[in-house]
């Protein structure tokens, strides 16, 4: 494994000031990094105080999906916070932050006695002693129900695993949320089908995340919900809110497995995301998860300082290596492929989503492009076949554009990259793309391109009075992304009036300044 070792002074800059404890130092243990990445940190947050605003995040490095266990209810961008003490389900999700919320997540929750589906009558009580949390392996206990959960994905698909008391009535809930969904249930193939398309904005209309849930034991019970309403027997449903419980007699400690994969193109491509699992066993894919882990998270070695300095730093890499997340699959001629949240077609290609540019271009990207270019490089590619499907730049997408902050800081991350030698092949489109983000402003996204061009482009500021907000941090954004945009353009040879255009604009945060005070 490729080490690079960096003195903790460089690094603050970038993350935190940190420490390599002598105890991880000594003998000949190997490194292992992903032990110290604690992913509950900054989980007990609520909506009126932050300590973090994050949430237990069970996935691979830049995984499309995530798993987390839910506390919060249906649609709460707190989905999981360390005060609660009931968990109503293990959610697939792909929330960035609990201000832009999820979208295309579904729930998974064992229960036992009766086959209940609301999720309050579901939950169950849950203790932090009896949790396990890593950032490719979950693992808690759930009182109420007797049953041990636990979890460990791939990029694209996860394999739980439910230990059952002696019940004859032992359940598994399927919850394909709210806002329109599909289930059915396939008991000849142990098998449960459906798709979500809850979301909280920034998708087509054809949007939909379709899953596959496939057990390891033959069902004896079969049922769908619609709206608050079971049906026994009933093996297909689609309405506003839609699901399914399975049930099975159980013998003390037995143990059912449940291979879950999905996709945001189809039924069939879910199908090939489940071979991501392959034949592994849960402790095999557990080990695949922690060396992915060990892989990013040891390219940095730290040295000297306290044991919670070396878990804040690794804490804090852990989730620097979450967003954004893969948005493309692989088809099962071995091609990239994305589902596209910008025009709802399938086309050829990366796609990366769920990060906002304002909060990242001046730490992570510049992070990434030191230390993970090679991934970087597809993040790149993504972002210009973002604008080839939308005609704009991202600024803040999850999984389309999203109206979110100021600025244009998709030309500091495009360029950026392109002059610290992370390239994109077709360089002519990504500087039309930069080009075009200056002199227009997405028809109903307000924080994509530049909102006041018109009067930036004109004036050298976005003014007070014409009924945009943020007019200053605008015109600093603005100058900042235009000195970017000078950057590249001398670099690739353009016109001397075009130089002196973007050069001149770089310097708008002038204007701003008030001589007399």
């Amino acid at each position: 494994m490729k080490r690079k070792s960096v003195c903790a002074f460089a690094l603050a800059a970038m993350l935190a000031f940190v420490g390599k404890p002598a105890m991880a130092a000594s003998g000949n243990e190997a490194f292992d990094p992903v032990e110290y990445a604690l992913p509950l940190m900054g989980t007990q947050s609520s909506f009126e105080l932050s300590t973090g605003n994050t949430y237990p995040a069970i996935a691979r490095p830049w995984g499309m999906n995530f798993w987390t266990p839910q506390t919060g209810k249906m649609g709460d961008g707190w989905q999981y916070v360390y005060t609660a003490n009931k968990i109503r389900g293990f959610k697939q999700t792909h929330q960035p932050s609990p201000w832009i919320n999820d979208y295309g997540q579904f729930v998974i929750m064992p229960v036992v006695g009766a086959p209940e589906f609301d999720q309050d009558k579901r939950a169950s009580w849950f203790s932090h002693k009896s949790e396990v949390v890593k950032p490719y392996y979950y693992k808690a206990y759930l009182a109420d129900h007797d049953v041990i959960t636990e979890l460990t994905p791939t990029d694209r698909a996860a394999l739980f695993r439910f230990t059952f008391p002696e019940n004859d009535h032992s359940y598994i809930v399927v919850d394909a949320l709210d806002n329109a969904s599909y289930i059915k249930v396939i008991p000849e193939e142990n098998k449960i089908i459906g798709y979500s398309t809850k979301n909280s904005g920034g998708v087509p209309e054809n949007f939909k995340n379709y899953f596959i849930i496939e057990f390891d034991k033959p069902f004896t019970y079969e049922a769908t919900f619609a709206d608050n309403s079971l049906k026994e027997g009933a093996k297909e449903q689609t309405d506003k809110h839609v699901g399914a419980v399975i049930g099975f007699k159980t013998r003390k400690g037995e143990i059912v497995h449940a291979k879950v994969a999905s996709s945001f193109i189809s039924f069939d491509q879910a199908a090939v995301n489940m071979k991501e699992l392959g034949n592994d066993s849960f402790e095999t894919l557990m080990a695949k998860g922690k060396q992915a882990w060990n892989d990013v998270l040891g390219k940095i070695e730290v040295e000297g300082g306290s044991l919670d300095q070396y878990r804040t730093f690794y804490s804090c890499m852990y989730r620097a290596l979450l967003f954004p997340r893969k948005f493309y699959e692989i088809d099962a001629a071995g091609n990239v492929v994305h589902y596209s949240p910008y025009n709802g077609e399938v086309l050829p290609g990366y796609m990366f989503t769920d990060t906002g540019f304002w909060d990242t271009f001046r730490a992570l990207f510049p992070f990434l492009n030191l230390m993970f270019p090679t991934m970087n490089k597809e993040m790149q590619e993504g972002l210009i076949n973002t604008y080839k499907e939308s005609g704009f730049f991202p600024e803040w997408a999850s999984p389309g554009h999203r109206g979110c902050m100021v600025g244009n800081n998709s030309a500091s991350v495009l360029v950026d990259a392109y002059m610290k030698g992370v390239k994109v092949d077709d360089l002519e489109t990504l500087y039309k793309g930069l080009i075009h983000g200056t002199e227009n402003v997405h028809p109903t996204v307000s924080s994509t391109g530049r909102l006041g061009h018109e009067y930036y482009n004109k004036l050298g500021y976005v003014p007070y009075d014409v009924k945009i907000n943020e007019n200053a941090a605008r015109t600093l954004e603005y100058a900042y992304n235009d000195w970017c945009i000078y950057q590249i353009a001398k670099e690739l040879g353009r016109p001397k009036k075009e130089l002196e255009l973007y050069a001149k604009r770089a310097m708008n945060y002038k204007n701003l300044y008030d001589k007399e005070s």
